[in-house]
């Protein structure tokens, strides 16, 4: 299949499949005489790991392991554990700093009841150290 035809199968723009190939989380597709690149059903299953894995924010690096590891079907599978383990420690952290930003607008929000900019109190705590 064509490039634009895998793209639509997998829910991927084709400019972004042009991409993984670059970075070598897919395989670079034979070609047709005419340029054309031939992609088959096992791209279409990776773009669309690829494509669930960048919807977990993991790395590419990472993905790329994780793509590396399903070569040996008997193999453990402690590092994918660890990738996940440690994306789900990164995902918690951003939410508590999330959290701590969501405070700090929110006390800012409600600190100015002034209506002009010189007395503004969030543009004066903005300012101050």
């Amino acid at each position: 299949m064509k490039i634009s035809e895998i793209a639509s199968k997998a829910n991927v723009p084709a400019k972004t499949i042009r991409y993984y190939e670059e970075v070598g989380l897919l395989e670079p597709p034979l070609r047709k005489d005419n340029g054309y690149r031939l992609y088959h059903q096992k791209n279409v299953e990776t773009l669309i790991f690829i494509r669930r894995c960048r919807e977990l924010n993991i790395a590419i690096s990472d993905i790329k392991l994780l793509i590396d590891v399903q070569q040996d079907p008997k193999a453990s599978c402690a590092s994918v554990d660890k990738i996940i383990a440690d994306q789900l420690a990164h995902i918690q952290q951003s939410q508590k700093e999330l959290a701590l930003l969501e405070e700090s607008l929110a006390t800012l929000a409600s600190s100015c009841k002034n209506q002009h900019i010189e007395n503004c109190c969030i543009l004066h705590q903005l300012k101050s150290v």
